[in-house]
Parts: structure tokens; sequence; C-alpha cells
């Protein structure tokens, strides 16, 4: 018997009937498609699909069951069980994972002797199944017959899953074009997992196949097609900034309302804040500072805080023993201040830890793109039940996405890892809320830094509309490192200093063009904030201030003495900050229980705040009056001295401030709610910098013929301004605790419009930074990294190897795959385990039994591939390095090939990466440590002098090591 009898007669013994579909004429047309040609059958509309390499990924409980069955059950035959009209697994099946579609029947392998079994479908996500017994692997179309109107609907009621490696453009050009299908990638990606890190390599070359797919269409259709892929990034930015502004907008409004809310309310509208309760007319302004007096925005705040508000009721007034203004000095009114302060504190601040807890825990994040054998979490394993856990896996830490600020997860993430959910739409919505609810109740915490997290969120969502960047995590970051500069821009009113802040603190991967881009994005935000108006000031933050005097050469000494100051105090901030997460947070009972830690800390900071005037305020108004420049007539809450005035009790006032704050953000920074870093160092800054600002110009009064004053005595007026104290320590304590220099710098300058004071900033901003390097040389965001066990790789260490080598690193013990023994089905799943319950590398390398290496396949790839032919355990996977492809170019392998040719599901070559990165044994540890951070490599392959495999430095390991070494070298 020749060769096509064989093929024909293997093709007829496997060929099944496709599955009914809803439609009541979807029968006919289904046996129709089994004898139509393969002309025929190119249309989108009537083709039928099952499940294969690149089809969208199923249940991760669905492919664990089917793995752990084949050791479960020994050698059997599958059984095969009927798709039923109404099953939801057509629904499910809509669209595949990746650029092929199914296969369109069953066909012969490698050994002819063999018969294909039809590919199972791939279930609808849920519970975890009884793997006493196979899975049903049911023969489902992925794609549904429908009419042109119900695609076209169909495309926006369910948004598919994103193909990974898809093709791009319509499927009728691709029939007639098969150069670059999805483009020449070093083999196919299925999907990453969460904390797993993305092929930087792959996502460039993909993209290189993409472009140059576009980039040859000469007609009229292509030319336009091209100039909107050229212009997509530029809507993608522009939508990102408009959104990011209009929800900055809500959160503030909604803050402002609320903060005001334990104070009392507004009698004109329930929903108005105290500042916009009682507008202001020109009779008011004249009776509080005189007929001259010319009103701006900033007097807006002052005269809201300082004076009688006639349509504000407190709730004194109201539940107090007399009604009617004027009687907060009674005891019993101050009682129910307080009371009504306390009661409302707890509730918003409990409401925004439930928020987190219950929305955003990672164990409720666990989509179809996770593996089947991911670690369990370290706690709340109740919520994840496996019948059969991986013995000896390694657990995994549970996080709460909405949590803190979110900048050192961004980091992370734009770094080039994977986590599922964290900036997806439920993180948006809890982080928005929760962080409205948070900074209202009065805790020691700002929203300027999770406005970088929300802004990255609406990016993430945003990027999903078109596959150029759904499909490819490297594009991705792009869009996130300009939401990051987004995100800063509207939380400063800086969006020169996001763009720098993008690049300098968040950004892994910043090339020239999402430079522009990402300035271009904050641009809009900025501009849609300023015309949205959140304060009523027609300024874009509430401390933005100005100042109209110089500053003069004796003040450098000062303002050195506060960026010493601003070292120390980021230092040993870190420090304990570090340490009482760690030890207590962590390490008591406070762990199990985060609502009760929320609660303590909110009644501790609610009684000592509410005592002082200073630590009552709001964190933006307090960091406002400490800015202020005291002008005529301004009082800023006390903090205007004059002289004829002593200023010792305004000082004590601002030292107490300056302690509460600090003491209360150590232990508030990492609590289980949203909660920014940023304002509450500025606070402690500034008044630190007040306080210092006062002193001088004490000085200035008393000894006004002092030589080193003597540069004042040909100036009218106050010669020392306080704000600018403040704000330099404001700057300096800032860069302490971040270890940010130059975006800070640029955002203080646009903060006051003017760099009359570039060098006093820049001063204290560089000599905190030195300080605080030589006390802790991480800043707060690397000990938030290292205490949540995020795989971040420093691209900005530099270390010392001294004797260690490469062979020192290189792990010789990991699991690999012969490609030239016989490797069933159940061999690779029992290998495919190991591997899981060892958790450190994500894939097998390739080799022979001579050592010679031939590829690698990544753990995603044949987890996906076990779970299509978990049906027949003992079958041989084939490995075939030297099969030809369609497409060859260049000497690159196309990742893809043809998509309507049959595909043995036994051959897993099309998953390997046949050209992977591979370093000598000798070469130096540096030369590893540059290809991971300049070429984004996920694994490096070690090869003898001969050529031959030695082992393997997988990224998570690598990172490992480096903490070893920073631990060893002190």
């Amino acid at each position: 018997m020749d060769h096509a009898e064989t093929q024909q007669r293997s093709n007829s013994q496997s060929a099944v009937p496709p599955a009914p579909i809803r439609d009541n004429s979807s029968e006919a047309h289904g046996s129709q498609m089994d004898t139509q040609s393969a002309t025929q059958r190119m249309s989108f509309g009537t083709m039928f699909s099952r499940a294969g390499p690149l089809s969208a990924p199923s249940s991760p409980s669905w492919r664990r069951n089917r793995i752990l069955a084949i050791s479960a059950e020994g050698s059997g035959s599958p059984q095969t069980t009927p798709v039923d009209d109404n099953s939801p697994l057509l629904d499910h099946m809509v669209t595949s994972y990746g650029s092929l579609p199914g296969n369109k029947g069953s066909t012969a392998g490698k050994r002819r002797s063999r018969t294909i079994r039809r590919p199972p479908s791939l279930p609808h996500a849920g519970g975890n199944q009884d793997i006493s017994s196979q899975p049903p692997s049911p023969t489902t179309p992925l794609y549904r017959t429908h009419s042109l109107q119900g695609s076209f609907l169909n495309s926006f009621r369910r948004r598919p899953l994103s193909a990974y490696d898809a093709i791009h453009g319509s499927l009728d050009v691709q029939l007639n074009d098969h150069e670059d299908n999805g483009g020449k990638a070093n083999g196919i990606r299925v999907w990453y997992s969460s904390f797993t890190s993305i092929d930087w390599l792959h996502d460039a070359i993909k993209d290189s196949a993409r472009m140059h797919h576009l980039r040859k269409r000469s007609s009229i259709r292509g030319r336009l097609r091209n100039m909107f892929d050229r212009s997509l990034g530029w809507i993608m930015v522009t939508i990102v900034g408009f959104l990011t502004a209009v929800i900055a907008f809500l959160i503030i409004r909604s803050e402002q309302w609320l903060f005001d809310l334990k104070e009392g309310y507004c009698t004109d509208g329930v929903f108005k804040a105290k500042r916009f309760c009682c507008p202001f007319t020109a009779d008011a302004y004249a009776t509080a500072f005189g007929s001259s007096f010319q009103p701006t925005g900033a007097d807006f705040m002052v005269y809201k805080s300082d004076s009688t508000c006639p349509g504000w009721r407190t709730w004194s007034d109201v539940f107090g023993p007399e009604s009617g203004p004027g009687n907060n000095e009674d005891t019993e009114d101050w009682f129910v201040e307080y009371a009504s302060y306390t009661f409302i504190a707890l509730l918003l601040a409990t409401s925004s830890s439930l928020l987190t807890i219950y929305l955003t825990a990672s164990t409720s994040f666990v989509t179809r793109k996770e593996s089947g054998f991911a670690p369990e979490f370290t706690s709340e394993s109740k919520d994840r039940k496996q019948e059969t856990p991986v013995e000896g896996a390694r657990n995994r830490k549970v996080l709460y996405y909405a949590a803190g600020s979110g900048i050192p997860e961004i980091k992370t993430i734009l770094s080039g890892w994977v986590m599922h959910g964290y900036l997806g739409g439920r993180t948006l919505f809890t982080k928005s809320v929760g962080l409205a609810l948070s900074v209202a109740s009065g805790l020691s915490l700002g929203k300027e830094g999770p406005f970088v997290h929300i802004a990255s969120c609406v990016g993430n969502i945003v990027s999903r509309i078109a596959g150029k960047y759904e499909n490819n995590e490297g594009k991705r970051r792009e869009i996130l490192s300009a939401s990051a500069a987004a995100g800063v821009a509207v939380a400063f009113g800086a969006p020169i200093g996001g763009v720098l802040f993008s690049l300098e603190e968040v950004s892994y991967f910043f090339p020239p063009k999402v430079m522009w881009r990402s300035f271009f994005c904050a641009m809009i935000a900025a501009v849609t904030l300023k015309f949205l108006d959140p304060f009523g000031t027609g300024k874009l933050v509430l401390f933005q201030v100005t100042y109209d005097k110089d500053w003069h050469a004796f003040e450098l000494v000062p303002f050195l003495l506060l960026g010493i100051f601003g070292g120390i105090y980021g230092a040993y901030f870190s420090k304990l900050n570090y340490r009482w997460s760690k030890h207590v947070r962590n390490g008591t009972w406070l762990k199990s229980h985060p609502v009760v830690e929320v609660i303590i800390v909110t009644l501790v900071t609610s009684a000592l705040g509410f005592l002082n005037v200073y630590t009552r305020m709001g964190g933006t108004e307090l960091v406002y009056n400490l800015f202020a420049e005291c002008l005529p007539g301004d009082d800023h809450s006390g903090l205007c001295v004059s002289r004829s005035t002593d200023p010792g009790p305004v000082v004590r006032a601002i030292a107490l401030a300056l302690v509460v704050k600090g003491a209360l953000t150590v232990v508030t920074f990492g609590i289980k709610l949203p909660a920014g870093i940023f304002i509450p160092s500025l606070g402690v800054g500034a008044c630190a910098g007040r306080i210092l600002g006062i002193g001088i110009q004490y000085l200035q009064w008393q000894y006004p013929d002092w030589n080193l004053l003597g540069s004042c005595n040909s100036e009218k007026g106050d010669c020392v301004i306080p704000g600018i104290y403040a704000m330099v320590g404001a700057a300096a304590t800032l860069s302490g605790v971040t270890r940010t220099t130059v975006s800070l710098a640029v955002i203080m300058f646009e903060l006051t419009d003017s760099l009359t004071y570039v060098v006093p900033i820049m001063l204290s901003v560089l000599v905190a930074k030195t300080v605080a390097d030589a006390l802790e040389p991480k800043g707060i965001y690397d000990l938030v990294i290292e205490l949540s066990q995020l795989p971040y790789l420093d691209a900005k260490q530099e270390y010392l190897w001294g004797g260690l080598h490469l062979s020192d690193v290189a792990d010789r013990k990991v699991q690999v795959i012969h490609a030239d023994e016989e490797n069933t089905v159940r061999k690779l799943s029992d290998q495919l385990r190991r591997l899981a319950s060892e958790g450190i590398v994500d894939g097998f390398p390739i080799i022979t039994s001579e050592r010679k290496l031939l590829g690698y396949l990544g753990a995603n790839e044949l987890e996906h591939a076990l779970s299509l032919v978990a049906d027949d355990p003992d079958a041989h996977c084939v490995f075939d390095v030297v099969k030809p492809y369609a497409d060859l170019a260049d000497g690159s392998v196309s990742s893809l090939p043809d998509p309507f040719d049959d595909q043995d599901l036994f051959d897993f070559s099309i998953y390997m990466d046949r050209a992977p990165l591979t370093v000598p044994e000798h070469a130096p540890l540096e030369l590893v440590q540059q290809m991971f951070v300049k070429l984004g490599a996920r694994h490096v392959i070690v090869l003898d002098s001969d050529g031959f495999y030695v082992g393997i430095i997988d990224k998570k390991s690598w990172i490992a090591f480096l903490g070893e070494l920073e631990e060893r070298s002190g």
C-alpha cells in the first residue's frame, strides 16, 4: 500500500462528524462540511475547528486532572463523550487562542501506522473534576456559524481570549499570503502564567514579523491599515490620559467630601465638600481681609479653613446638647465631635480594607492562563483545594492587589513579570473606591502613589482593544510605561516630572518612542484634569504654590542640613517600616487579622490626630499650609509668625505633628488598604523645613546686623521665607524614602512654577539620597519588593562576583527531555509534575543522549500539549528539530505552520524554542547578568567548550542567587 492510500485510510478511520450547533440549520451545514473541498472550507463563517496547538486555554483544573489521570489510570482506551446541543462548551470555544484554528480533521502522525485520535475540546472554566477517570474529551467547534450581523455584535458582547501568537489581519487575505503567518518566532508561546517572565526576544521577533506583514502591502487599503497601525499607539495613550484624569477627578472629589464628612455636612447639598459648600462673595472677603484684598485660589482654601461657614453644620450642632454654631468649646460638644470623627474614620478605613481583602486577594485571580500545577498559597488555601497536591511544591505568598501604593508591583510587571489580575478591571474599581475611603479616613497616607497603579490599570484595559498590544506583552509594557507617567502627572500636576519618574523609577524598557508617547499621555492627563478643576481653584494639585523672592547664599547651609535630615529620615523610616512589616505585621497574630490591624491603626491615628490642628488636617492641606508664603493678612492655620509673636508654641506644635506623622506612617504604610507614601513623606519633610525656616527667620529678626545675614539688610520686608525651607525639606525627605532624584526635582519645579529654587532643591535631593544610600542601600520600594517576594531583577544594581564562576550558578540537575529516547505522554507528564514540585525552572532543555542541545520547551507549552493528548498516555511524542516547515526565510523558522495543514498533536516540535540563548561555562557572570538585564532573557543555557549541554540558569534562580550574593557581601 502506497503512502497516499495509507494517509487516506488513516484519515477515514479517524474522521468524526463535527458536533452539532445550536442553530436549526447547523446539523445540515455540519454534515455538508465533510464533503466540501478545501477551497469551500476557507470561509470564516462556515469553518469548524477543534482544539489544537493554538487553541484557547482551558480551565487549569481541567488540564491538571487530565494530566494527573495519565498516571492514575494507567494505559487504557480513551472515552469520547458526545456534546449536547445546549452544552456551554460551544459558547466557551467561540475563538481559538492562537493564530491557527484547530485541525480540520484527524491526521496521521509521523509514525503512519498510528491513527491520531480526535483532540479533546477545551471545557468551560469551572471547578475541579474527579480524576478517577479521564475527563471527557468531546469534539467541539472553535467557530460558530452565524450571520455577519451576529458576528459583529458578538465581537462586542464577548471579548475573545487573547491569541498570543495570533495571525494579524483577515483570514481571507492570509489564505493567499503564507509568508509571515504570525511572524517568524522561536517556537509557539501559548500563554504566560502568573509570576513567570515574558519572552522579550520572542515578542520583539513577533512584532517585527507583524510589521513586515503590514509594510509590504502596497494597496490603498494596505496603506491605510499601515497608517492606522502607526497611529494606534498615540490613540491608545490619548485614551489612557483622558480616562486617568477623569478617574483622578472622581477620586479627588469623593475624597474631599468624605474627609469633610467626619466634621459635618453641608445644608445646601449633602454631597458637597466644605470648600464647595460656602461660595465666596466680595462682601465676605471685604469683611475678612479688607476691601482692598483681591482673593486668589490659594485664599479660597485659607478662608474655608479659618472662617465660619454659615452653610456648614458640624456634628456637634446636630447631636450636641445645644444647637447653633459657635459652641465648639463646650466639653460635650468636643466629645461629640471627637466621637463622630473617630466613628466615621473607622467606618471609612474598615470599608476600604474589606473591599481590598475580599475583592483583590490573589487567590481570587486564578484565570485560565494559570498553570494547573501552580504552587498553593501560604494562606487561604481552602479557597483553592486540589484533590492531588503536588508533593514538594513551594507555596506562593498571598497578595492583596489593591493594597499599598502599587509602585513596587508595577516595577515588577514592567520588568517583564506577569501578574494576572493586578491590572484588571476589578482591581481598578477596588483601588479607586478604596483609595477615596482610606485617604478620607485621615490615616497617614497619600493618594499620589496609587494614582500610578490606577493609571496602569487603565492602560492595561485600554491595550486590550488592539491585538497589537493585547497579544504582545512586550508592546503592552510600552503603554504601561506611558500610563505610569500619566499617573504622576495627575498626582502632582507635573507632566514632565511624570515622564521622568516613569523613566527613573518605574520603567525597565524605555526607548525614545515610549518617552514621546509618555510625554503626550501625561500632557493629555494634565490638560484634562485642568479643565475638570477638581479643587475649584484652577490648579491641578492643592499644594501648588508660588514664591516672589529669591534665595540667598547663606541659606545653602540650612538647605544642606535639610538634605542630611531627609537622608537620615528616609533610611531609618525604610528600616523601621521593613522590620515592623516583617516581625510585627507578618510575624504575629496580625498576619491573619488584617482588618483588626486597620481598626487599631485608625483608632490610634484618630486619638493622636484629633488633638493637634496640624495632624488633624488632610495630608495635602497640611503640605500646602507648610509650603505657603505668608503674605499680609495670611494666617495659614497659625503658621505665619510675625515679629511680635513668640514662635515657640508654633514650633512645638509643628514638631509634635512631625513626630506623630512620622511614627504613624511607619505603622500605616503596608496595611491592607490603598495607601501611598508620597504625601506623608512630604509632610514630615515640610514640618522639619518649616521649623528650620521659622528659626532662621527669627534669627534674622533678632540679629539683623549679623554678618551672615547681611544680604538681607538691603531687602524690604521679610528676607527669609519659611515656606521655601518646607518645600526643600519635603523634597529631601521624599528623596530619602524613595531614592528618586531627577524626577523629584522636576516635580518640585513644576509645583512652584519657577526655576528659581533649582539649586536648593537639587542640593538637598542629592545630599538626601547620598546619606540614605550610605545608611540603607535599598529604598522603600525595593524593600517592599523583597518583603513581598516579588521576582524583580534590579538593572541598576552593581554586583561584585569575587571568585564565583558560571559553574557555581548553573543548575545541572534540572529535568531534561532526551529527544532521541522514547518519550511517551505518561513519561512527559511525570517529568512535568516533578518540575512543578521543584518550582525553580519553567521549562525543559531538550537534548540528545550525547548531551547535544536541540532546544527548549516551556512548562506551559508542555502542559497545554499534554492536555490535548492525555487520552493516549502510551503514545509517543515527537521532538523533530529538522522537520521542514512551510515558511523559511533568512534562516528563521516560522513558529506557525500553514493554518490549514494537518497537524499531528503528538508532534511537540512546534512548541520548541530552537534557538535558545546559550553561554559557555567559562563565561564571566557579568555577561549572564547583562543577558538577563539587556536582552530580557527568561533563561540561559550553559554549554561546555565542545558545545554540549551542561546546565541551565533560569531567571528566578538567577534572582535568588543575586539575593544570596547581596547577603554574603553584607
